[in-house]
């Protein structure tokens, strides 16, 4: 998983803890099935609540979900303000769990890094992802 090499660059090149929240992780801990609107505005508002604690703690936190929906993002991202990266990472290819995405994803239009995963081994993403940085 992208997210987890990204979390790995960053202890060893920075020593210090980065924490991950991982949005299947979430559903699992709190039982949310429902990949409906409101299951997924549900996961989403947890992994934000959860990454706001812990970044208003000093750390530092990556956050790897499917959050489809626009306004949700930039929300979170004018709450927080400093130190938010948004990544729209995606891909063209078949990779198994395509039944839990959803047609309703809104893309990015500001304030991201663009991260086209088709085709691409996952150390050249992790590279695209650091030299944006």
């Amino acid at each position: 998983m992208l997210s987890l090499r990204l979390k790995e660059y960053l202890e060893q090149e920075y020593e210090q803890e980065v924490f991950h929240i991982d949005g299947d992780e979430l559903r699992v801990l709190f039982k949310n099935i429902n990949y409906g609107r409101e299951g997924r505005e549900e996961n989403i508002k947890r992994a934000q609540d959860i990454a706001k604690f812990i970044h208003s703690q000093g750390y530092d936190v990556i956050v790897s979900l499917v959050a489809p929906y626009k306004e949700m993002r930039d929300k979170f991202k004018e709450e927080l303000k400093t130190g938010l990266v948004e990544f729209y990472v995606h891909t063209t290819e078949i990779r198994g769990r395509e039944n839990f995405h959803t047609d309703e994803y809104v893309a990015p239009t500001e304030n991201y890094i663009d991260v086209d995963t088709t085709d691409v081994e996952p150390e050249e993403s992790l590279k695209q992802i650091l030299e944006k940085l």
